[in-house]
């Protein structure tokens, strides 16, 4: 029988949602042996949205976006840290675009058996970007979908 999962793929958006679920994610890595990716996306359709709407002018889209890519790198940067104390080796991925869309495609081609995400935040409006994207993923995904929303994630990390 082969492992239930050999590669996990962990969306983070750098929310503590996202951070617990990229710790869970951690733990299942070493749990089962598996390949571990992290996937940040910056979300351009928005952007290109916000645009349209005259909301944003280009010059700040463009700011904009160059920021949610250095936070994502961050956000990645750290999440690997985490990995990595754990012995724990993450392969890191920053795409642009709709959220879900990437987040799929990125699973279909790493070959995930698993998606892991961020339970939804009880300060969230249920209509923000977040949940649509989840709701899109968990509709679509060619492969099983684990939304974390274990509340002792810390202790399962330090234990591992």
């Amino acid at each position: 029988m082969k492992p239930l999962h050999t590669h996990i793929l962990v969306a983070v958006t750098g929310s503590d949602a996202s951070i617990s679920a990229a710790k869970y994610a951690i733990v299942m890595a070493k749990q089962y042996h598996s390949r571990l990716t992290a996937v940040y996306v910056v979300d351009i359709a928005t952007i290109r949205q916000l645009t349209l709407s005259k909301i944003f002018i280009k010059e700040e889209s463009q700011e904009y976006e160059e920021s949610l890519e250095a936070n994502g790198t961050r956000y990645l940067n750290f999440v690997e840290e985490l990995a990595h104390a754990k012995g724990i080796k993450l392969e890191k991925q920053i795409r642009k675009g709709a959220v879900y869309t990437e987040i799929l495609n990125t699973a279909d081609e790493c070959k995930a058996d698993l998606i892991v995400l961020g339970g939804w935040e009880k300060n969230r409006n249920p209509r923000d970007t977040i949940g649509h994207s989840h709701k899109e993923i968990m509709i679509n995904s060619k492969c099983s979908v684990l939304l974390v929303k274990e509340q002792n994630v810390d202790v399962l990390y330090k234990q591992a």
